[in-house]
């Protein structure tokens, strides 16, 4: 257990670097100073905060299990409908995978954008959605997602949670991710303003408590069974319960029952999410959907199995082979980014980025303060430190530099990440390969967030958001649209469970 909880807190320090800002980022330094500052009461590694279990009640209006982003966004909405809910999460911390997030949150038509002159529509960002998961994605659900995105980025900015620093991601075609005003990783910010809300907010936040099943009586849900602290089992009643549990990520069994080829691949999940939620609900009849579409994210530092975010290429980075050269779009979505990697003799690569794309993406700081980033004063020295050919990494990155010049990609039509080249020295790279990251399939809901039988009826009571429900990504998953994912349907979760909830009184 202390393993878990260090672990957390070097993702919660992750969150928390920004080493200055760039001349672009000026006049939005002093706001995310401001925001970062009202986010630091909790941390999400701390134990701070969080609600003894000898204060756990016998009854709630709504029963929330899993205190990840969905889930604390869920209790905050569900609360300014009027409830008591109450958030029982079984890991010592509060998190889950959100606190692991860092490239950002995608939304279109927001008022950053509009500051920032980008041109963005809702039709848009659902059809390069629609692409990037090959055209299965649930339409209904990704309907829903687009057309509420820019009113989740106005939410958390009520909440003191300000993503106001844009970037852009791999099948998006604007820069519709948005992150901390200093361009630092989304995760643990994101978490720490959640938290400190739900303190705020005085909702109920327990850890260490173990939902191990979800009861019900004459076909409705009405509450759940938790473990406290691995010893004493309590019954809790509820009028809904709303799962936010996250995937099966690091679930082995799960993930090579669902697709046997991932055996020997690392995961970038935090140790909890093992489809605890999914299992529950199968038990009640719930339909699942996409339970084989399993995510492997590119760029992940496998020694400690951590996921370098996608803003380090959004940001300009270049993926380079053994030999020294480009091998792909580095800006194609992930799973075609992961298969030009896997098609190497080596099956792996490095990201080759220059202390420009270091200043912009604050992430990198905390991936050198782990071993991850090998560095060189010149494009040779680092060629060398990483034993690639130092006449072709140079030829390779003069070419991209002309490229990026002509915005025009000669070798792989990239067509984003490029407003700067890689000529400002010392020069970095990072080893990566890829790694199993996200479970697109999960629970079937609808747009209400019911949680859905085979025949598609509802189970009355019972809802679900984020990662443990699956149908919005379709075949591939978008980067930063976990996170939109989180917020979005976890606000409608926590909505449509106070309307069931407050008409069972």
């Amino acid at each position: 257990m202390k393993k878990v909880i260090m672990s957390l807190l070097s993702l919660s320090l992750f969150a928390g670097i920004a080493v200055g800002c760039t001349s672009d980022q000026d006049k939005t330094a002093k706001k995310s100073k401001e925001s970062k500052e009202s986010t630091e009461v909790t941390s999400g590694a701390s134990a701070n905060g969080y609600t003894d279990l000898s204060e756990l009640e016998d009854q709630y209006d709504i029963v929330i299990i899993g205190a990840g982003g969905a889930g604390m966004t869920a209790a905050l909405q569900a609360k300014e409908a009027g409830m008591n809910p109450a958030i029982l999460e079984k890991m010592p911390v509060a998190g889950g995978n959100t606190i692991k997030s860092s490239s950002g949150m995608n939304a279109s038509e927001t008022k950053y954008q509009k500051e920032e002159g980008i041109t963005d529509s809702n039709d848009k960002f659902f059809e390069e959605t629609l692409k990037g998961g090959k055209g299965t994605n649930d339409k209904e659900l990704l309907r829903f997602f687009v057309d509420h995105s820019a009113d989740a980025i106005d939410w958390l900015d009520t909440k003191g949670i300000e993503l106001s620093n844009l970037t852009i991601t791999g099948g998006m075609s604007e820069k519709r991710t948005h992150r901390p005003a200093d361009g630092s990783a989304i995760g643990g910010y994101l978490v720490d303003g959640l938290l400190r809300n739900v303190k705020e907010e005085k909702i109920p936040l327990f850890v260490n408590a173990n939902v191990t099943e979800i009861t019900e009586k004459d076909g409705q849900v009405n509450g759940v069974k938790v473990k406290l602290n691995d010893n004493e089992t309590k019954e809790i009643k509820s009028n809904a319960v709303i799962v936010t549990t996250g995937g099966f990520g690091a679930n082995k069994e799960m993930l090579e029952k669902y697709d046997p080829k991932l055996k020997d691949y690392v995961t970038t999940n935090q140790e909890g999410t093992t489809g605890d939620g999914i299992k529950m609900i199968e038990k009640l009849g719930g339909a699942t959907v996409d339970m084989k579409e399993i995510q492997i994210h590119p760029t992940v530092q496998q020694d400690k199995s951590f996921l370098i975010g996608e803003v380090v290429r959004g940001e300009g980075a270049i993926l380079a082979s053994k030999e020294g050269t480009r091998f792909v779009n580095e800006m194609d979505t992930r799973d075609k980014v992961s298969a030009a990697i896997t098609a190497l003799p080596e099956k792996s690569a490095y990201l080759v980025f220059d202390q420009g794309v270091r200043e912009r993406a604050k992430a990198i700081d905390f991936y050198d303060e782990q071993g991850f980033v090998v560095e060189g004063e010149t494009i040779e020295e680092l060629a060398k430190k990483i034993d690639m050919p130092e006449a072709k990494l140079k030829e390779t990155i003069e070419q991209w530099n002309k490229d990026v010049q002509a915005k025009s990609d000669t070798q792989y039509n990239r067509a984003t990440g490029m407003d700067h080249d890689l000529s400002t020295g010392p020069y970095y790279a990072i080893k990566i390969a890829p790694g199993i990251h996200h479970t697109m399939g999960g629970v079937k809901i609808n747009t209400k967030t019911e949680v859905l039988k085979e025949d598609g009826a509802p189970i009355k009571g019972l809802y679900a958001a984020g990662e443990v429900t699956g149908g919005l990504h379709g075949a591939n998953r978008i980067g930063g649209n976990a996170v939109a994912d989180i917020i979005i349907f976890g606000r409608q979760s926590g909505t449509e469970a106070a309307n069931f909830a407050s008409a069972q009184k």
